[in-house]
This record gives C-alpha cells, structure tokens and sequence, in this order.
C-alpha cells in the first residue's frame, strides 16, 4: 500500500501540496487529476523520492520499485531497442556477467536466475512494447538522434513499461502519444498487476484505465472509488450538499446580523447579542466554487458561406519534389466536423496544412471559396507567443485598426478580461497560453477551424468547457487529436489518413478502436491471428453500415415530425400565432393531423431503436 501522511510541499515561499494525506490500495490504478497548477506533478515527484517533503510522510513497502520518467529525452547512438531492454538492469547486468564469468557454480546461479525472470522472452516484450507505441521494425534500430523529442520520450516510456517497476507513475503520459498508441497503452496499463498512479486530462483514458481517482485541490487530496465519470457524479453530490449547506449557514448568519443589530444598544438584551456575535465570528465559510475564467472559450460566428468550403479532387500534397498524400478527394461544408484519424507520420498534419493552404497541391486540384477564412491552431504557436509581451499587446499587434474595445472584447471571449490582460506571457500556465493561441486565431471569425492537438495543455474542465464552445461554434471544424472524448463528441465524419491517401472511414470511433486493437500485438503468435482479426472487424463495420444508415434517417424523420407535430400544438393553443396554413384548419383536423404524426413519430422511434439494438450488438 502506498500511504500519503500529511504531505506538505513549499516551493517559493508557497504550499503546493499542504497535508495531502490518502490511502492507495495494492494493485490499484489511480488517476491523479486536478486543475492546472494545483500541484500533480509534484506530488508525482514527491513519491518519487525527487523531491523531498517540507512536513509529512511518504509509506511504501520496503524495497518496492518505483518507475518514473526523467523530463530529459534519451539521445545518443543508442537504437529504441536497445534503449528498452537495457531498461530491465538486473537482466542486463546478468546477460554481460555470464559472457565474463568462469565459475561454475556463478554462471549456473546466473541462468538460473536468468529463467526465473523470464531473460528469454525479453526481446519479443521489448519489441511488443515498442511497436505498440508507434516503432516497426526498422524505426526500432535506428539510433535515437534520428528521432524527434516526442518520438525520443516514446522510447523513454517504452523503456518504462519493459521495467515493470512495483509502483509505475505516469505524468501526462499521452502528450506525445497518437490516438493510436493512447489506445494501445491503456490496453497495455488495464492489464498491469502493479500499483499505477497516472497523471491524466483525458476522461476517456481515465475511464478505461484507472479504477480510482485522487483529486488533489486546495493542496490536500481525496480518493473517490472509480473511473473519471463515477468521480464526476460524486463530486457532484458534495458539491449540492455543499450548496445546501451554504445557503443554510448564510441564513443563519443574516438571522444573527439581524439580532445582533437589533439587540446590541439595548441593557436587557446586551449579553445575548454579545453571545451572538461571537457565534457568529466562529462560522467558517463554506468552501464555494469560483468562477473560473480558464474554462472560457466562446469562438465568434462567422458570416455565412455557401457549399462547399474546399473540396480536393484527387489532389497530392508533400514537400520539395515528394508526395505525401495522393489521390485526396474530399470536401469540406460550412457544418461539417471532421476528425482525422491515423498514426502520428503517415500525413494529418501536412492534410491539415494542404487545406488552411499552407501547402499548394502537386497535383490535381484544389478549389476554396474565395471569402473564406481559416484559423489554424497547432502547438508551435503556444510555443511562439512573447513571453515578455501581454495578451493585449499580442491581440492588439493581430488586430490592427481595431478599437481598444474590440480587441479587448476578443480577449474577454476567451477569458482574459480585466488585469489579464495586461498579465505577463511567461508567468501563464500552458492551459492559459493555448487559451490565448486559440484568441488570436479566431479573431476574425472563422468559417473553419483547423485544431492539431488543441487539449494538450488542457486540464479535464477546460477540455469539456472547449467541447461545449465547439458544439455552439458555427463554422467547420478539423481536428486532430488523440482525446477519444474530444474526437467523439466533437466531430461527426471521421477521415482516415493512412497508406499515402485519406479517405472516409465508414463506422464509428469505437468501430476504429476495435480495429486499431486489433492490429496490436498482444501476445507471441498474434501475427497469425491478426489477418482474421481484420476481417472479422471489416465484417463487423459492414453489417453495422445499414443499421448505422437506418438509424441516421430514423433520427432525421423524427426531428421533422416532431416539429410539425409542435406547430400543431402551437396552432391548437395561439392560433393568431400559428402558421397560415395551419391556421386554416378547424380544431378536428388539427386534432387528426396530430394524432396521424404521433403515430409517426412512435414507428420513427421504432426504427431508430431496433437500428440502435442491432447496432449495439453489431
């Protein structure tokens, strides 16, 4: 077990963490959330052993291996491969003591312990491991300098994993993940048989991996039962009961301002409101919610456009003399929200770029509306922003001729009203910066947004308040993302950019799950498996498709009905009000017609839901 007593950590003169205290189980899989800022990865560090207490303890049994990865890449000459089974040390160590040793009796200690640890099957794990995250064969043996700093982290997390240490932490371990090796890693983190804590913004992730929470907030802890979801629902409840408790004790108090005014002056009663006001001194408030300005993202309406936005006809994209992506054939509508799909390389990003017309088309064509404007956000412009400079010196510099009011107007869209404005760049926390990238972009309004990874310094609140912004939002959205809850919710097409092309993928997100899954490697023999695995899921997809069909037309024809049957209703009860032409009818007919679209409306539902069950099933 793992016991936090007391935990308080000062870092410049403030408490961080200020008696957190918890109990994990054995074995447990805790998701440790909190705001950003609140202090996650320092407790991580703490338990950890890289930081050391100011009050409090740290409990865990004796000798237990804690796995952790270091902030700095791994570099060098080194191949990923070897990068990870060098990870498993007493292996290593054994491996290089048994081509040295000469006594007998040694080397048989040796191999006898190299069976108990199971040596022999090392490099098909590591190998596992590493394709899971997004290494084939050859990137495996190439040397990490060729690699990229979030490829290099891949491999440190890979090298993690293969350790299999007794306490295995993570912070943020999706960061530099693909939506494919996210799902890959909580497969892999379901089955982990030792303690896990695992520092996460993404619901889904935390849903499916962790089987507690820790919320850390005001610098003390809370471990709540369950995935994000049942946290949410408990938080909920204290939050009601701390409402109704607010509000009581703000009753009580009014009374005792109100005795103690009325009584203070008077001899007779003097003592009783002096009784009062001490209670009254002595009433704690209630801890409440604040309004939180880092949950604000209100993207500004664009003027209407005509279809189609762009639309590519079997267009290529690349850099210099080389392709990317060929035969592209794909339009974009004003409504339209789309998601792209696919392993990190194989081209969403030089997509992207292709449609905010960054890159011209090699080939083929590419047609875009000539009032159309694009905001495009990707991480390098978080990166890019003047740390030096103000949020309103970085608007006002993007919005010229403007008044101070508007470029204010825009700041305050996204939460920077007030003194935030005029606040330091460099003393932002990420959350903020990527909040002021987004800003900047959709200063102009918009007909489509192009989002690359945009939850990324997003805590889970912040990345449900930019859900709900997008859903109200009016333009086209593209993104990219590897937040399955940020992908499901958000977009309604999915397109899948893979094997030099992009095409639609025909199913749902879970559908590309289970197709992604099955493609991993889960154990020795998969290979074998993995061609009937695919065909299994293509059939699945297939017999999904007219269902999925159905359901979407049954949904379509239920909102038309429904809407006809409330203009009836409408016209039953203010007919001065209603339609012309329902207007017209007497109230018999009204009465039939409503009754006829009830009788609709029931087979529509029918529909829908036997299309639903089957798909379910499917």
């Amino acid at each position: 077990m793992l016991t936090l007593n007391a935990i308080t950590v000062r870092l410049g003169g403030r408490a961080i963490l200020d008696g957190a205290s918890a109990s994990l189980p054995p074995g447990s899989r805790v998701g440790l959330i909190g705001r950003n800022g609140a202090g996650k990865s320092t407790l991580v560090k703490a338990i950890a052993g890289m930081i050391e207490p100011d009050a409090g303890a740290i409990e865990m049994p004796r000798g237990a291996r804690i796995g952790y990865i270091a902030q700095e890449a791994p570099a060098g000459e080194t191949t990923p491969f070897e990068a990870v089974l060098a990870a498993d040390v007493e292996r290593a160590r054994l491996t290089a003591e048994a081509e040295t040793a000469t006594d007998p009796h040694r080397i048989s200690d040796i191999h006898e312990r190299l069976i108990a640890i199971d040596a022999h099957a090392a490099p098909a794990r590591a190998a596992r491991i590493l394709v899971g995250l997004g290494f084939d064969e050859e990137a495996q043996q190439r040397p990490l300098d060729s690699f990229s700093g979030g490829w290099r982290m891949r491999v440190a997390l890979a090298a993690l994993l293969f350790s299999q240490p007794d306490l295995l932490l993570l912070d943020e371990p999706s960061n530099h993940l693909d939506l494919e090796a996210v799902m890959w890693l909580e497969d892999f983190l379901k089955s982990y048989r030792a303690t896990i804590v695992v520092v996460s913004h993404e619901r889904d992730f935390l849903n499916n991996v962790v089987d507690h929470i820790l919320h850390l907030q005001g610098g003390k802890t809370t471990l709540y039962a369950g995935g994000y979801d049942s946290f949410e629902r408990q938080r909920a409840e204290r939050m009601a009961q701390l409402a109704a408790a607010r509000a009581s004790q703000d009753a009580q108090r009014a009374k005792l301002q109100d005795y103690i005014a009325r009584n203070s002056a008077r001899a007779s009663t003097a003592k009783q409101a002096q009784s009062r006001a001490k209670m009254l001194a002595k009433l704690q408030p209630i801890a409440e919610l604040a309004d939180d300005p880092s949950l604000s993202f209100d993207f500004p309406d664009p003027d209407p456009l005509r279809p189609p936005l762009i639309t590519l006809d079997h267009a290529a994209v690349g850099y210099g003399e080389t392709p990317v992506l060929k035969r592209l054939n794909l339009r974009l509508d004003p409504d339209d929200r789309i998601a792209l799909l696919g392993r990190n390389g194989n081209g969403k990003t030089t997509l992207a770029r292709l449609i905010a017309a960054q890159l011209a088309p090699m080939e083929g064509e590419m047609a875009a509306s000539n009032r159309m404007k694009v905001g495009y956000f990707t991480q390098y412009q978080v990166e890019e922003l003047d740390a030096d400079d103000t949020p309103l010196a970085h608007m006002t510099r993007v919005m010229p001729g403007a008044t101070p009011a508007a470029v204010r107007a825009q700041l305050g869209r996204f939460g920077f009203s007030g003194d935030r404005a005029t606040g330091q760049v460099g003393k932002m926390s990420g959350g903020e910066k990527a909040r002021l990238a987004l800003a900047l972009i959709t200063r102009d309004a918009p007909h489509l947004l192009i989002l690359d990874e945009p939850t990324n310094h997003l805590d889970v609140d912040a990345r449900e308040a930019l859900v709900q912004a997008l859903a109200g939002y009016k333009g086209a959205v593209l993104i990219v993302s590897h937040d399955r809850h940020m992908v499901e919710l958000t977009a309604d097409r999915l397109v899948l950019v893979d094997g030099g092309t992009a095409h639609e993928f025909d199913g749902s997100l879970d559908d590309y799950v289970a197709l992604v899954l099955a493609k991993e490697p889960k154990a020795e023999g998969a290979k074998a498996n993995r061609k009937d695995e695919r065909r299994a899921a293509a059939e699945r997809r297939e017999a999904a498709k007219e269902w999925r069909k159905t359901a979407r037309e049954a949904e379509t024809e239920l909102a038309k009905l429904t809407a006809q049957r409330s203009a009836i209703d409408h016209a039953m009860f203010d007919p001065a009000g209603a339609d012309q032409a329902l207007a017209k009818l007497t109230m018999t007919e009204l009465m039939k017609r409503r009754a006829d679209l009830t009788d609709r409306i029931e087979a529509a539902e029918a529909r829908w839901l036997e299309a639903s069950e089957a798909l379910e099933e499917a």
